[in-house]
């Protein structure tokens, strides 16, 4: 169980071939395998519920759906489809000789196929075609199946990608200003760009993005203003959505908030709470057991996070904590916004007690 699955084998199965070899990168993560020997049936007492199932190795004698019985050859024809999905299994089956059935979970793969034909090149008026698959912060396989994306309603999905405006942008242009109000929420589709800071006086470079990568979140999120300056670094072309549309579209929908009380049930469970303040903020009055990651550095610090667990992020007031939940679950990260901030948790704690 668990072989390596290449992209060569999935683009050989349907549905999957649709996505082609670029759209099935990252789908091997989501693929196990399971090795049976001759002369076992490999669908009693093993549970197969919620999964595809494929044929991909060796030879397997099934019923069908169509009520006929049938020799599978794993790497043919027959079995590119599966031969079970939706917890419908074969009526008997009986492996002729050792075979390796391969799994995904339906549930996530039907999300992967949504987004991905929603996403399709489309031409615009300007004669401009956006292929929205190549934006690797928004198409990121973690976001479209646990992440941000995921709980994204499926009618949001064509609006939200409608909604985005081409700009063509030159070396130099300044796209956003530190200190100036949020406006936009901005995808790259080609070119570079650097972010950068005034600082006592000294512009202090921050990071360089790259196609594919997304900013300006951070405003919109929290509504304030630019915390930082983004000038581009070679001529390219952006996507951007208003303010209004980004609100409605994804803030709205994907913010997950919870009271004082349910985020003490949850740490009480294992979830773990990210204290996005100063430092010297978390040292006056951070909770007990806190991370301390400033908003500024909660985009370098996600990759040290555990994937698995579950946070809940605060701050004094909500405004930067929402931020931040919102930087985390866009990077596949479960992480909930403590509703009101320190503040409201320490009022709803007292009239408890």
């Amino acid at each position: 169980m668990g072989d390596p699955v290449s992209v060569d084998l999935l683009a050989r199965l349907q549905p999957l071939a649709s996505l082609g070899k670029d759209g099935l990168g990252d789908l091997p993560a989501l693929c196990r395998t399971h090795r049976f020997a001759r002369g076992g049936d490999p669908f009693r007492g093993t549970d197969w519920s919620g999964q595809l199932v494929y044929l991909v190795q060796g030879q397997l004698l099934a019923s069908l759906a169509d009520g006929s019985n049938r020799v599978l050859v794993g790497g043919y024809e027959l079995a590119s489809a599966p031969i079970a999905r939706g917890g419908k299994l074969p009526g008997k089956s009986l492996c002729i000789t050792d075979v390796v059935l391969l799994a995904l979970e339906e549930d996530k793969l039907d999300i992967v196929l949504t987004w991905n034909q929603l996403a399709a090149p489309v031409t615009d008026a300007a004669g401009g075609a956006t292929d929205w698959r190549r934006m690797s912060d928004m198409f990121a396989l973690d976001n479209l199946t646990v992440g941000v994306f995921a709980s994204l309603p499926p009618e949001n999905i064509q609006s939200l990608l409608a909604r985005f405006s081409r700009q063509s942008v030159k070396r130099g242009d300044t796209i956003i200003s530190q200190g100036d109000p949020g406006d936009y929420y901005y995808l790259i589709e080609s070119g570079r760009c650097k972010v950068s800071r005034q600082v006592a006086g000294s512009s202090i470079q921050l990071a360089e993005l790259k196609e594919g990568n997304a900013f300006g979140e951070e405003a919109l999120v929290a509504d304030t203003v630019r915390n930082a300056t983004v000038t581009m670094k070679t001529d390219g072309v952006l996507l951007r959505l208003s303010k209004e549309d980004f609100n409605e579209l994804l803030r709205a929908p994907l913010l997950q908030r919870v009271s004082g009380g349910e985020a003490v049930r949850r740490v009480e469970s294992g979830a773990i709470w990210i204290d996005v303040r100063f430092p010297a903020e978390y040292r006056s009055d951070g909770f007990p057991g806190a991370l301390n990651i400033p908003l500024d550095d909660i985009r370098q610090a996600s990759a040290a996070l555990d994937p698995e667990k579950d946070y809940i992020v605060y701050c004094q007031t909500g405004r930067r904590s929402s931020a931040a939940a919102f930087l985390l679950s866009q990077r596949g990260f479960n992480a909930a916004l403590l509703e009101g901030g320190m503040r409201a948790y320490a009022g709803a704690m007292e009239s408890v007690q």
